[in-house]
């Protein structure tokens, strides 16, 4: 259990162990969360303000238009619940993985992440604002029709990863490996390097209609 990390977090010494079932519209404030699994836990609207999240799993569940605000969560797994129209703020997820979440509407701003995994997560429409995603795999996720700004994918796996109807600003790809699916114009604004631009000539090209014929 990484408690030298849960002692550095500024809200440690307010921390509580919590106890119990998540509830609807739930207020969770200072509340730590460790190695505890909720299967089909029912929570939306609820708030999570300056908790932390240890060994978690989640598996099902809803927790639609939930708020993180300020939290910290490692070693915790979403598998198959229902993230639409959450509300992530200044929140660090470290080692965690998303698996076959519904994410669509949500709303990340100033959100961390450090060797997460993210598999078959949904984020069409989504907003994501300063959001960094640091040595990440990423494995069909899907940014349909999201506004993605100042958001860095750096040391990261994109894997079947769609930006289509996307608007990027200042979104830096650099140093992430690209394999994606996109259109004509929604990698505007997206910070990449010679090499990789390189690598993705075929899938611009496809994308407006360019066929390219050695023969």
């Amino acid at each position: 259990m990484p408690w030298q990390e849960l002692a550095d977090l500024p809200f440690a010494a307010a921390l509580q162990a919590h106890r119990g079932r998540l509830q609807p519209r739930g207020d969770y404030d200072c509340a730590h969360f460790d190695d505890e699994a909720f299967a089909d836990a029912s929570a939306p609207d609820s708030r999570f303000l300056e908790c932390a999240f240890t060994g978690v799993t989640f598996t099902g569940g809803a927790l639609r238009q939930a708020r993180f605000a300020s939290a910290w969560l490692r070693d915790v797994a979403f598998t198959g619940t229902a993230l639409a129209e959450t509300n992530w703020s200044d929140t660090t997820l470290i080692s965690s993985a998303w698996a076959g979440v519904e994410a669509f509407g949500a709303r990340l701003h100033r959100v961390t992440l450090h060797g997460c995994k993210l598999d078959a997560v949904n984020f069409r429409d989504a907003k994501l604002t300063e959001v960094v995603f640091d040595n990440c795999l990423l494995r069909e996720v899907d940014f349909t029709g999201a506004a993605l700004a100042r958001t860095s994918f750096t040391g990261c796996r994109l894997a079947g990863v769609t930006f289509t109807r996307t608007t990027l600003d200042q979104v830096d790809l650099r140093g992430a490996e690209l394999g994606i699916t996109t259109d004509a114009t929604s990698l505007r604004g997206a910070i990449v390097t010679s090499e990789q631009l390189a690598v993705m000539a075929p899938v611009l090209a496809a994308s407006i209609g360019i066929v390219v014929d050695d023969g």
